[in-house]
Parts: C-alpha cells; sequence; structure tokens
C-alpha cells in the first residue's frame, strides 16, 4: 500500500456536500485538504445540458446505478436507486430543482434534540451561498456560489394544470422557499443562463486553483483506518492500487445517504450482527448506521391529452427535434433547458395536516420510465409525493468488499399511514385533473387507469405506478447520544468516534419536506463553520 501523504482534513466524496466544505476549508492557506472521489471529472456534455439527466441516470459513467432490493409496497418490483458518480455528485444528475423546505421541518429537528439546526439557525447558510436571480430580500441573496433561476419555457398545459389547481383551492404562488411552501407554481432552478449549475461549477473549480487542495477522481475508498476510538485516515483503491492517506485532524464523510453508512460498516462501525456476519471486526457498534432511511415515494400519474402541445409529439417529429435544438443553440431556451419537473405544488391530504405533506411534480411529458422513450401521443405527467412518510428502511452491506453494492430496502408503503396518503393523493390528483381549466383539454387518465377506485385498489395502483424521486436520507442520523439510532451529534460529530464527521443527505434526523440538493449545500456551510471554529479553538471532532 503507497501512502499519499498526510492532509488537514480528508473529505470522502466530491459530491455536493464535498465541493462546499472543499472550497470553505481551502479557503485557509494553512489548512491541506484532500478531495477523495470515486467518479470522474464533470465533462461529459450531457451533465450540462439540462435535459441531459436523461442521458446521465442509469449511465455509469455519471449515476453509480444502484438498484433496490425487492419491495414488497411496490408489489414486489425492485427499483433503480440514481446517485451521482462524478463530481457534483448527484447535483450533476439531478433535477435542478432549488427547495429548502419547511420551516416547520428545522423547527422539528431542533426540539428533537438537535441545537443550532432551527430554521432560524440554518437561514443564514442557505442565505450565505446563494445568487437568487430575482434579486435580494429579507430571504433571499445575491452573490453566492449557488446560482438560481427561473426556467426558461413555457407550456399551456403546465398553466392550465395551475389554474386547476387554484379551484381545487391550492393557491398560486411565486416563491417556494419563504418557510411554508403550500401552493403551486414553477419551480426554481439551479441554472445559470440556461445550463445546469451544478456544485463542482459553483463551489470546487474556483477552489482548484488553490495549492493546498488536492482533488483525486476515481478513488474508491476501502475503509477508515482507526487507532483505537479515533479515525487517523483513509484507505482507496485508484486504478487496481491501494493508497493511504493520513487526516491530521478529521476526516469528513460526504459520500451520501447510500455509500456513507456502507463506507462506516465496512470499516468497522454499526450494527455488530450485521458486521460480524461479514467478518468485519466491530470496532464500534453503532446501531444507527444504515438504520432509519426514508425517501419521498412519487406516484407517477399520467394523462393522455387534447388540443394542445407536449413535449411527445414535438420530440417525435424530426422538424420537431430540429426546432428544439436550435432554439437552445441560439437562445439557451426550450425543451433543452428543461429541469425534470417544471410545475410543483405543495398541498396537504388532509386538513387536519399542520403544513403540506403533499408535493407535485407536473411535466408535459409522458414515458412508460426514465431512460425510454417518450409516449408517441400528447400527454403530461403529475407525479405526486409524501413529504412525510413513516415508513423506514435501512442500508446494509451485502458484502465485506466496499466495491460491492449495498442492499438497498427503502420499506416504501410499509405503514398504514403512508399507504392511507398513497391513496389521498391519487384521489386529489383526479380532483385537479378534472377541474374546469383542464376540461377543454379532455385530460383521459392511462396510467394507473380509473379502473383503480376502492383504497385497496389505489394502494396496489401506487405500489405499481411508484417510483423514488431520488432523496435518499436519514441513514447517519443526527440525534442525542443516548438515541439509539442516531449517527451523528448536532455538530454532525460521530458518537464514540473522534475524528470523524458525517456532511450528507444521511444526518437528515426526519426527511425534509421538499427536494434535498440545496439543503446538503446548507449543511456543508454549517459544518465547514464548525469544524473551523473547533480548529480555531483547538478542538478535534
Amino acid at each position: 500500500m503507497e501512502s499519499i501523504g498526510s492532509y488537514d482534513y480528508i473529505i470522502i466524496g466530491g459530491g455536493t456536500a464535498g465541493c462546499v466544505l472543499a472550497n470553505r476549508l481551502s479557503g485557509d492557506p494553512d489548512i491541506r485538504v484532500l478531495m477523495l472521489e470515486a467518479g470522474g471529472k464533470d465533462d461529459y456534455l450531457w451533465i450540462h445540458i439540462p435535459v441531459g439527466y436523461l442521458h446521465c441516470i442509469g449511465n455509469p459513467r455519471t449515476d453509480w446505478c444502484f438498484k433496490t432490493q425487492p419491495e414488497p409496497g411496490l408489489n414486489g418490483r425492485s427499483i433503480g436507486y440514481p446517485r451521482g458518480r462524478v463530481l457534483g455528485g448527484s447535483s450533476s444528475i439531478n433535477g435542478m430543482i432549488y427547495m429548502r423546505g419547511q420551516q416547520r421541518d428545522f423547527e422539528q429537528w431542533r426540539a428533537l434534540g438537535n441545537p443550532g439546526w432551527g430554521w432560524d439557525d440554518v437561514l443564514p447558510y442557505y442565505l450565505r451561498s446563494e445568487d437568487y436571480a430575482r434579486g435580494a430580500d429579507e430571504l433571499h441573496h445575491v452573490g453566492g456560489e449557488w446560482r438560481v433561476e427561473q426556467q426558461r419555457l413555457s407550456w399551456e398545459i403546465l398553466d392550465a394544470f395551475r389554474d386547476a389547481a387554484a379551484e381545487v383551492g391550492i393557491p398560486k404562488v411565486i416563491d417556494f422557499n419563504r418557510g411554508n411552501n403550500e401552493g403551486c407554481g414553477y419551480f426554481e432552478v439551479n441554472q445559470k443562463r440556461g445550463v445546469r449549475w451544478n456544485a463542482a461549477k459553483g463551489f470546487l473549480r474556483p477552489a482548484l486553483r488553490r495549492g493546498n487542495l488536492r482533488v483525486i477522481t476515481g478513488a474508491l475508498v476501502k475503509r477508515l483506518r482507526l487507532e483505537g476510538k479515533r479515525v487517523a485516515g483513509v484507505e482507496f483503491w485508484r486504478g487496481g492500487q491501494l493508497f493511504a492517506a493520513d487526516a491530521a485532524h478529521e476526516t469528513l464523510l460526504a459520500a451520501g445517504a447510500v455509500s456513507s453508512p456502507q463506507i462506516l460498516q465496512c470499516s468497522g462501525i454499526g450494527p455488530a450482527a450485521l458486521l460480524q456476519q461479514h467478518g468485519i471486526p466491530v470496532a464500534h457498534e453503532l446501531s444507527g448506521v444504515g438504520e432509519n432511511l426514508q425517501d419521498h415515494l412519487q406516484l407517477r400519474m399520467a394523462f393522455k391529452v387534447k388540443n394542445t402541445r407536449t413535449l411527445n409529439e414535438t420530440s417525435a417529429s424530426l422538424f420537431g427535434r430540429i426546432g428544439i435544438g436550435l432554439e437552445y443553440l441560439l437562445f439557451r431556451s426550450g425543451p433543452l433547458s428543461m429541469s425534470p419537473s417544471q410545475l410543483g405544488a405543495f398541498v396537504r391530504s388532509d386538513a387536519s395536516r399542520p403544513t403540506p405533506n403533499l408535493e407535485y411534480h407536473v411535466q408535459p411529458l409522458s414515458l412508460d420510465k426514465f431512460g425510454e422513450p417518450l409516449h408517441d401521443f400528447p400527454a403530461f405527467t403529475a407525479s405526486v409525493c409524501n413529504l412525510h412518510p413513516e415508513s423506514r428502511g435501512h442500508i446494509r452491506i451485502g458484502s465485506a468488499d466496499s466495491r460491492e453494492a449495498p442492499l438497498i430496502q427503502p420499506n416504501y408503503l410499509s405503514t398504514e399511514g403512508d399507504r392511507k396518503v398513497a391513496a389521498a393523493s391519487l384521489r386529489l390528483t383526479r380532483r385537479i385533473v378534472a377541474a374546469r381549466a383542464l376540461q377543454r383539454f379532455a385530460a383521459e387518465e392511462f396510467k394507473p387507469g380509473l379502473s383503480f377506485q376502492s383504497d385497496a385498489e389505489l394502494v396496489k395502483a401506487a405500489g405499481d405506478i411508484g417510483t423514488t424521486i431520488f432523496h435518499p436520507s436519514g441513514t447517519c442520523k443526527m440525534g442525542r447520544q443516548n438515541d439509539p439510532m442516531a449517527v451523528v451529534d448536532a455538530r454532525l460529530r460521530v458518537h464514540g468516534i473522534a475524528g470523524l464527521r458525517v456532511v450528507d443527505a444521511s444526518i437528515m434526523p426526519a426527511i425534509l419536506s421538499g427536494n434535498t440538493c440545496s439543503p446538503v449545500v446548507m449543511f456543508a456551510e454549517k459544518a465547514s463553520d464548525m469544524i473551523r471554529e473547533d480548529r480555531k479553538l483547538g478542538r478535534k471532532a
């Protein structure tokens, strides 16, 4: 094994959180930073053209291409579980939607014993990195690294869906990021003039010129190297060779909600029985590692329409495709600038909910699944997800070798409460589509279809059409040390292990009420402050 030397901080993962950490920590010339990324550079053309997510998801060049175990709640189906494997991580392949979550989410985190994580605590970290195209006010900032713009397209069918939502009591809104995101409007996106703005562009590239930051791609971590109850460094593969690096201060695990618990487990940190099952010596028993997995299950309802244009028929013709290409080439607008979802809505499944518990992603297109061609008839898709799932799954190694994919079991729809919300959300979608504003388009539901009517039938339909909306979280839960499922404390330090923090979506005690990329940027902003503060005071994690 060859050593590549010692660094003050080693960042495992060059994704969303890793790019922010690398920027903020290397801003101090006295700090030596090493970032290890298992994937490659973000130089693939389709990363940067927004609609290119269709070419990035399921592509081993940019995606880990994980799959879940067969899911009882999905009627025995195993589904793809995309995670970015490239600089920028999932911000290089995701839907680009800028979303913070609800004020109530963070107040609940704080009430669970996580001081410093209330809304007023985290808002300054959202503002620090934001570059908001509409201008600054008390809840938005201009001049940061994380660009937020309006989308550069217009679809009649989406405008009509928004009008229909208003008719059933879902108000029109402009900004989903002011604390309570209830209402219907167009998503704002992480783009710059029609081009994807990922974390690598915003945070990593400006830092690469610094001599105290080293980035190694194609580096797959084998394990953390422990000395007693302290992490002293890492071992990683690159090009078939094993290397080691030492961490003088801390190792920062930012590999995501799937890979961070896998690395901990392969390093002997996790549930003892699981580690022993795979012949891994137990360095530190921590039962919550890999548990508490939460995700937003999207139920993708689709409707044929008449008397309007959708992307289906535009992309089906040669002249339509030429027009799409020319519009993007000349103006950086039109379908090639599209995020996967353009129109959103946040609503309550029933009046007893204190805040919205459903999120809609509405698209002027339809297809059987990502990676397959669009249908050849005009249609739109209205996906709806339960923002506050009760179901809890897990990430568990199936092998002591970290090069083998872990076993992913989300346990979707495993509680009666989640099944009830699923049935209610499908019914609500039908109410919206039946509203007057959409009547002239003669919308006809073909997925799942009107044959599903009773609660039991709608739950079965949810299992047939449900899929991940790419928000796995919670597998290294933040919480008090006396919480048997907690993995990190409120300063993101791993309980019982010195020199180690986790900084990614896995730290969420409960999943946020919205898309998860920009919250991860905020986590890393906050973590970088805590790390530098501890360094200044001579404390180590």
